[in-house]
């Protein structure tokens, strides 16, 4: 076999063995050290070694000997050299920061009473109870960013409430589910963060590109259900003053004061500071994570317990996106040197696409990826393989990374994979079933998908802030 042969079939035997169920961040790590070893080794090296050997040599100079024949090959340097590099990305760094903020949120009862109180506020309009959920969804998943944590506790506070005042239990569902995604486009995104490591992309402009795709799509969001809730009231009915009572404007403003802008000034001051230039990424993710037990403390919610479980949750995922990273440049090194970035180079020049072809393609296939495969392995490992093809149909990173970032969010909706409909399953009541779950996601899939055509039709989305900020 050809060296580029032998990195297909790396790709190959990668990607059936991820199917089967192994740990992907150590498959990629194995299979790196493993392919790269044949890359990279040089005949006649044990040889070499052996032939240091004397008569009078011992059973220990000869394992010691065959050691260094065996492990001096290039790609034991290369892993830890990889290693090392991810270990001393100054963006990474972010990413545990930006997590322990968010578990921090999480667990100080901060969300409970946003929702209430958005609850109250929003009363009068359509689909009020579905608003409320949608925004502080909204407002949380940007604190935290993590997928599942966001659906399962607002499965839990809010999925039930809106149950009991007779909302139709696949719209209610489909709220629950699309509000839980909007983390991964809404910065601080860490899904972001992981793509600008992964692409050489200013986090900056990243996040004032996402800015405005990310409040349209939860515009649509907004718009569907209060439509909806107009065009079927039987879907969304109007709460009852048993229900949701009436509060003197007084004691609402009182209650927003204490809810919403504590959290709301938090993400502004973490994300403002960022685009503006006055802190780095990892700057202002510490003063989030501060700002984050200032809160705890402030709403009485800090306790030992709840440090200990958010300091062992960010360890564990942040261990996580590391070691794919780890993982995946190793492989990646060795994909390339093998040759089968030009393999993959050259069948896509063969195949005449033009560049919405290209983006249609790329899209379909992380679509499909998006159902066996969390957000996180996508864009370590897979995204890589179509950023070095950008530059030959034209297509800026940046505006690339926002299109990724908004088709993520159909990975979670889209049946039969859909993991945002599997983690408000394992909270909701025992009758609502999964197809109604599935049935209620449907139709915010689609506006994710209106969304990416609006965002290709007026790429000045995407490209407005960056420019108007930064310049281009």
């Amino acid at each position: 076999m050809t060296d580029p042969q032998v990195a297909m079939t790396m790709l190959g035997l990668f990607i059936f063995i991820i199917f089967l169920g192994f740990p992907i961040a150590f498959t990629l790590m194995a299979m790196g050290i493993g392919f790269g070893y044949y890359a990279y080794y040089e005949p006649g090296r044990m040889w070499r070694a052996f032939n240091r050997l004397d008569e009078n040599a011992g059973w220990w100079d000869s394992i010691s000997l065959w050691a260094e024949g065996f492990f001096n090959n290039r790609i034991f340097d290369l892993f830890v050299n990889q290693t090392y590099s991810v270990m001393a990305n100054d963006v990474l760094t972010a990413i545990p920061l930006f997590l322990f903020m968010g578990y921090i949120v999480e667990r100080a009862n901060i969300v409970d009473r946003l929702f209430t109180t958005l609850n109250i506020a929003s009363k009068n309009l359509p689909g009020s109870m579905g608003v409320a959920a949608l925004i502080t969804c909204g407002l949380f998943a940007t604190a935290t960013g993590i997928v599942g944590a966001v659906v399962t506790l607002m499965g839990l506070l809010a999925f039930p409430a809106m149950l009991k005042v007779r909302y139709n239990h696949s719209f209610a569902a489909g709220i629950i589910c699309a509000g839980g995604t909007l983390g991964i486009l809404i910065p601080p995104s860490i899904m972001l963060i992981v793509y600008a490591a992964t692409s050489g992309v200013s986090i900056v402009r990243l996040y004032a590109g996402a800015l405005i795709p990310g409040f349209l799509l939860l515009g649509l969001y907004l718009a569907y259900v209060v439509i909806r809730a107009i065009l079927q009231p039987s879907v969304a009915p109007k709460p009852t003053e048993e229900e949701v009572p009436d509060v003197p404007f007084l004691k609402l403003f009182v209650m927003l004061m204490t809810s919403f802008f504590p959290l709301a000034f938090l993400i502004l001051a973490v994300l403002g500071s960022i685009l503006f230039g006055l802190a780095t990424p990892s700057e202002a993710a510490s003063i989030g994570a501060l700002g984050g037990l200032v809160l705890a403390v402030a709403y009485r919610a800090l306790t030992w317990d709840r440090i200990r479980q958010s300091v062992y949750l960010t360890i564990r995922t942040s261990a996580m996106v590391c070691w794919l990273f780890v993982g995946s440049y190793t492989f990646a090194s060795v994909f390339a040197y093998l040759g089968g970035e030009q393999v993959i180079s050259e069948f896509v020049q063969g195949l005449d696409l033009t560049p919405l072809q290209f983006l249609l393609l790329a899209q379909l296939i992380i679509f499909i990826l998006g159902w066996p495969l969390e957000w996180s392995e996508i864009i370590v490992i897979f995204v890589p393989i179509f950023l070095p093809l950008l530059p030959m149909f034209g297509i800026d990173p940046l505006f690339f990374g926002i299109l990724v970032a908004l088709n993520l969010q159909t990975a979670f909706l889209s049946p039969p994979m859909a993991m945002s409909a599997y983690y408000l399953k394992g909270i909701a009541p025992p009758y609502v079933q999964l197809t109604q779950i599935f049935w209620g996601m449907l139709p915010f899939m689609g506006l994710v998908v209106l969304s990416m055509v609006i965002v290709y039709l007026f790429p000045q989305l995407v490209f407005y802030l960056p420019d108007q900020v930064y310049g281009r």
